[in-house]
């Protein structure tokens, strides 16, 4: 846990709670956590812990990228989650949407720019959103209006490339999927948009489980979510986001992205649906665990 990307106080948060829930479960519990100039001695600290399976509660650039699945593969180490390849699509906003299109499930347009480029002039007609190709929990977000002055005045940390895709309206909704079974429908209710202090700060947002929309909506939102996970080649747990435009029924559905390491609270969105379920936080990482322990 830990990690040296933006979310690495959300990983940190995620990797005690597991920790504490898997010494419920009985598990003997090494926490590693992994500081920012530490990832050449990650091998080391591996090897020393002897772990039957790694839990991996990273989030973000290098944890969830792919990059420690393939240091882990390479150490011949059995890990929780996806693996490198639906690590690394999963990440990849750009490719995983072009693996969406090509398994027929709904996303909205979008391109890659230059930064520069996107804040000297609109490069697509607004409503927009710009972000970071290859981030998580919102960071770096900027939504640009009809009634923007003008473009978005990106700041000097993003990326030199980033993407532009078309403005989703509607509600905000999630499903999970563990192994090959959707969990549920959560609607995500905040102030306004979802964003990292919404997602994080107490109080920032409210979670509806199940989500009161009408059962066509629930169905394909599970179909989806399950489609996408093994579209990807995902593994374990995910969690697929999507936007709906009720005003428009099912057309208005559209996938944003799958995250392959959810965060990993007992109140974060994939542990509700689970505990909805009947499946309470520790059985939940007891079955990441033994799915981990089987399947690599």
């Amino acid at each position: 846990m830990g990690g040296p990307s933006a979310e690495r106080e959300v990983s940190l948060s995620s990797g005690r709670e597991c920790a504490q829930a898997l010494r419920v479960a009985g598990y003997q519990v090494v926490e590693i956590i992994l500081d920012a100039d530490q990832g050449a001695t990650l091998p080391a600290r591996l090897a020393d812990a002897r772990a039957d399976v790694v839990f991996n509660a990273l989030h973000g650039k290098m944890g969830e990228d792919g990059r420690v699945q393939g240091l882990m593969d390479w150490l011949g180490v059995r890990y929780t989650h996806s693996g490198v390849l639906a690590s690394a699509l999963a990440m990849d906003k750009t490719r995983a949407k072009q693996v969406f299109r090509d398994a027929g499930l709904p996303v909205v347009e979008s391109r890659i720019a230059c930064a520069a480029e996107v804040r000297a002039r609109h490069v697509m007609p607004a409503p927009y959103v710009v972000k970071p190709n290859d981030e998580g929990s919102s960071v770096g977000v900027y939504i640009v209006r009809e009634d923007n002055n003008g473009p978005p005045q990106l700041s000097d940390d993003m990326p030199g490339h980033v993407m532009v895709e078309a403005y989703a309206p509607g509600r905000e909704l999630t499903t999970a999927v563990l192994g090959d079974r959707a969990l549920g429908v959560t609607e995500i209710i905040t102030e306004g948009w979802y964003d990292y202090d919404a997602k994080y700060r107490a109080g920032g947002s409210r979670h509806v489980v199940p989500a009161a929309i009408p059962d066509e909506i629930a169905a394909a939102c599970l179909d989806y979510a399950v489609r996408a996970h093994r579209a990807l080649g995902c593994r374990g747990l995910s969690r697929t986001d999507f936007r709906w435009d009720d005003a428009r029924g099912l057309a208005g559905l559209v996938l944003l992205e799958t995250n392959t390491q959810p965060g990993m609270t007992p109140t974060s969105l994939a542990p509700e649906q689970a505990a909805q379920a009947g499946m309470d936080f520790p059985a939940l990482c007891r079955w990441i665990v033994e799915d981990a322990l089987c399947s690599t």
